[in-house]
């Protein structure tokens, strides 16, 4: 939600816009008198101010959420087929959750063991990491050197790798990637190569670009049905819309 002096001074703004544009019909007396009347009735009711703002912001959430949707229909082969992700989970699952995320994301490695508990629990789960790496340069290094990781690291033993990346404590980048792929037992000097090569980047920007084509601006941001979910939003909520996108479709059932 915007500052209440932004929203304050966005509906001023609204407010003196309209006067001019009727000025061919009221004296400057007149045009006086009413911005008058306004700031008045404005100190006087100062709750429409809250009410304008709280309006203005649902309206603004209902226009991001249209464009959300619209964009899940649009970038639905990147976002689903694309080898930007990586699948874990059941590869063949009826129900698909992605997770866009970044190393050093707090609140990711808070999520992280609802994730592995979602995974447990519905066998039928099928989930799409995707590397968005926002935070800072360590975070781009981790990533680079994770994306290369998983030449070595498909499926089930990725997630391994994941989790123990996720879950190092303190800053993560390169040097901590490449500690937990040593001592998950990678071809280091493979390893080495596969990071230089441009398709891992290429990889990264592709997660980049489906991000911005959503308006996602943080980590952990999820796709989940016909819905897009922004930060940790906890074990059981997403579990009820996976039992929702199972029945319906939809993370709501009419």
């Amino acid at each position: 939600m915007m500052s209440l002096r932004g929203a304050v001074a966005a509906l001023v703004l609204g407010f003196a816009a309209i006067l001019p544009a009727q000025a061919a019909e009221f004296s400057a007396d007149q045009t006086t008198e009413i911005k008058s009347i306004i700031k008045s009735y404005l100190l006087e009711h100062p709750e429409v101010l809250r009410d304008a703002i709280t309006a203005l912001d649902e309206k603004e959430k209902a226009a991001e959420a249209d464009t959300r949707k619209k964009a899940l229909t649009d970038l639905a082969g990147p976002i689903y087929n694309s080898p930007d992700g990586f699948v874990i989970g059941n590869p063949k699952g009826s129900v698909t959750l992605v997770e866009f995320f970044d190393y050093n994301c707090g609140y990711c490695k808070r999520a992280l063991d609802d994730l592995d508990r979602l995974m447990k629990d519905n066998k039928d789960l099928r989930v799409i990491l995707r590397d968005f790496p926002i935070l800072s340069p360590n975070s781009v290094q981790a990533s680079i050197i994770a994306v290369a990781a998983h030449e070595q690291f498909p499926g089930e033993k990725f997630w391994d790798f994941h989790r123990k990346l996720l879950g190092t404590k303190g800053m993560v980048g390169k040097d901590q990637a490449l500690d937990v792929a040593k001592s998950m037992g990678a071809d280091m000097d493979k390893l080495a190569k596969d990071a230089a090569k441009p398709e891992v980047r290429t990889a990264i920007q592709g997660s980049d670009e489906v991000a911005k084509g959503l308006s996602l601006n943080g980590t952990p941001s999820y796709i989940l049905g016909d819905d897009v979910l922004i930060g940790a939003v906890g074990y059981d909520e997403i579990n009820g819309k996976i039992g929702n996108v199972r029945k319906c479709g939809k993370v709501l059932c009419s």
